[in-house]
């Protein structure tokens, strides 16, 4: 969960995750508490199973690798299909300073759902004693609150950490949980961004029962049967993901197996299913008559629609109103992560989360005769993907609106034409920022399940032109014979660039901090500015185009060489990127946030006595990912500065990555080139 805008549908945590849960170690921080050191440790022999590990043979890796995961055993005991037994054991070698991380074993459970009933954990140095902690060694934490709206959950968490997790020492840990599940289904993660040497995973399900495993990012492994109604995989000698800049999100390139499991007689309604349309169906007994309205939410409705003449209007007046006036409060205890609470409960309060808002979202429409559904989704653009097996590795939700014949505007953009419903709006009512009828980056050609009377379907939602997502600046300037540059500038901002700068100023609270943004862009592009004048236009119009009005002062900003003056035409905004120029070859696609279509147009009048000697070249650089053009003119004492930069695709395969970078470097040649002026007398 980022912030206001990105709510979380929460899954069932894994059954271990290590210090990236780096809200667990500041949370320990901020209250002070003291580990255990190797001096007030216990001493106790670490189990042969972990000291079988010691003697394992291990190839170089190179100096970014911190540890390597030298084993891993997961066992799932289905005892039945209100009990799930797991045990995990892990034993990892530190290789740098910055492995010592994995000496920390968090365990997130849930209170009234999972209990943790063992947990050890030891170190193994390379000389001396074992040093073991156990369970009572361990602190209890919870997580924080979530930026813009008050969280209440009951995901807790075991911390425990390990002495003595230094290079070249080998720490271990082993618990095990017992839990009601609300899902019969469990996934294997079993590749990380350090090494995995050898990873087990195995079932033990009650007689009659049956399982589907499917697999991701990864070739399908077939389990060996090790008993009866038990399988077992092996995985060995798996590869880290190193982070890459602008990569897709990690669960989207690693590998996972998703196993899920059945009863006699196939899937629960309640608690299991085997493809995405079964999943809808599970989400839909979730919802169940959730939507149904009240007497207090008709009176709304009919309050809120009395004046409008068009159902395009009742529309935008219901989606203004559980936008602006339903709080984002999540709370999620137990079932709770999952399913929505009532219409009438929602409203009846004035807050909710995601699921909480498209529930009454959807009863307020019914009212006006529309038909809508929930779509659960995940705002991580790559985490589901057509290939992907169905499982809850969603984050957020959403509706998709039936439009009736008739209902259509220019402002309706996220629209999809559904062969069975017919054309959908798709509209996030937790986004607050982003206009009605429109969808923000993130959302945009992402996969999202649609639940629908006829089940889960998997859907790709609409990307919205380019040109919805964009900066307009205009900037009239003029030079002075000693190089200074003056004049004003004006923005104008659409789309993801409009509602990220009001996303920004929500939060400020003096008039000073609000042209931060400005100073920002003048200091990446001006050795020295003064802002001389600035305004916020369409600050809370959300309907309405963002902007910045502002003026400038930069002295020297022309340099002089020999008598001539050296002027940069594209003066404020940079375009280039540099994250590809890099010695390792790229291994994941590059992914942009949204579709983007930029637009700069400089006017510089260049002072008396002087006259222009050499412009640029015009560049126009065209791929189908992206495009890039700019052109200098000159008329009379004017010089004129038109470029556009637009992001068409969303997604680069690594087989195009020499193009993007080639791409870049175009613009940055641009973006340095100079016009000479010199004496006219000359």
């Amino acid at each position: 969960m980022r912030n206001k805008l990105s709510c979380s549908l929460v899954r069932r945590p894994p059954t271990t995750e290590q210090s990236p849960l780096v809200w667990l170690v500041i949370i320990v921080a901020a209250v002070g508490i003291l580990f255990l050191s190797p001096q007030n440790a216990a001493a106790g022999d670490a189990p042969a199973w972990m000291h079988a590990q010691t003697s394992v043979s291990l190839p170089a890796y190179d100096d970014k690798t911190d540890a390597v995961l030298l084993y891993s055993e997961t066992n799932v005991t289905v005892l039945s299909a209100d009990k799930v037994r797991t045990r995990v054991r892990e034993a990892y070698k530190i290789l740098r300073p910055e492995g010592r991380s994995y000496g920390e074993v968090v365990v997130p459970f849930r209170h009234q759902q999972q209990e943790i009933t063992s947990l050890h954990a030891w170190c193994i140095p390379p000389q001396g004693k074992d040093f073991e902690v156990k369970e009572k060694d361990a602190i209890e934490v919870s997580p924080p609150g979530v930026d813009g709206g008050e969280l209440v959950n009951d995901v807790k968490a075991k911390l425990l950490r390990i002495p003595a997790a230094e290079p070249g020492n080998f720490v271990g840990y082993e618990f095990e949980i017992e839990e009601r599940p609300f899902i019969l289904q469990e996934e294997w993660n079993f590749q990380e961004t350090i090494p995995v040497r050898e990873a087990h995973y195995s079932i033990q399900l009650p007689q009659g029962w049956e399982f589907k495993a499917s697999w991701l990012n990864h070739p399908d492994e077939k389990p060996v049967q090790k008993g009866d109604n038990q399988w077992e995989w092996v995985i060995n000698d798996v590869k880290g993901i190193r982070k890459e800049p602008s990569m897709p999100p990690f669960h989207g390139v690693a590998g996972e197996m998703v196993v899920s499991f059945f009863t006699t007689g196939g899937p629960s309604p309640q608690n299991g299913y085997s493809d995405w349309r079964g999943m809808g169906n599970w989400y839909a007994n979730l919802i169940g008559n959730r939507v149904d309205a009240s007497d207090a939410i008709k009176q709304q409705v009919t309050a809120l629609t009395a004046s409008n003449r068009t159902t395009l209007a009742k529309m935008r007046s219901i989606g203004e109103f559980v936008q602006h006036d339903v709080r984002y409060v999540a709370i999620e205890l137990g079932i709770g992560g999952w399913q929505p609470h009532s219409a009438a409960d929602v409203f009846a309060h004035r807050y909710g989360d995601c699921k909480d808002k498209a529930t009454l979202t959807r009863s307020m429409l019914r009212e006006i005769g529309l038909e809508s559904y929930h779509v659960v989704i995940n705002t991580s653009r790559g985490s589901i993907t057509p290939e992907t097996p169905a499982h809850n590795g969603f984050n957020h939700v959403i509706v998709a609106i039936r439009l009736p014949d008739g209902v259509d505007d220019a402002s309706l953009i996220a629209t999809f034409q559904h062969p069975q419903l017919g054309r959908i709006l798709f509209f996030d009512p937790t986004d607050s920022i982003t206009p009605f009828g429109q969808i923000r980056g993130d959302l945009q050609a992402n996969y999202g399940l649609l639940v629908s009377p006829a089940g889960g379907e998997l859907i790709q939602l609409p990307q919205q032109p380019a040109n919805t997502n964009s900066i307009h600046r205009t900037a009239t300037l003029t030079l002075d014979p000693a190089g200074g540059l003056k004049g004003e500038v004006k923005e104008v901002r659409v789309g993801d660039r409009a509602a990220s700068e009001r996303w920004r100023q929500q939060t400020v609270t003096a008039e000073k901090e609000r042209v931060k943004p400005i100073e920002s862009l003048l200091a990446g592009s001006l050795t020295n500015f003064r802002i001389t004048r600035a305004t916020i236009v369409n600050l809370q119009q959300t309907d309405r185009p963002f902007g910045f009005n502002y003026s400038f002062e930069s002295d020297g900003y022309a340099k002089n060489a020999g008598g001539l003056l050296l002027l940069r035409p594209r003066v404020i905004g940079i375009k280039a990127r540099d994250f590809l120029e890099t010695k390792e070859p790229r291994k994941f696609p590059v992914e942009f946030e949204g579709p983007v279509q930029d637009t700069d147009s400089f006017e510089i009048t260049i002072p008396a006595g002087y006259k222009v000697d050499d412009i640029p070249a015009s560049v126009d650089t065209d791929y189908s990912f992206a495009s890039y053009h700019s052109k200098t003119e000159t008329d009379g004492s004017v010089i004129r500065y038109k470029r556009t930069f637009e992001i068409k695709q969303l997604s680069v395969p690594v087989s195009r990555v020499e193009e993007l970078r080639k791409f870049y470097r175009t613009i940055a040649g641009d973006e340095r080139s100079t016009v000479v002026l010199k004496p006219a007398d000359k």
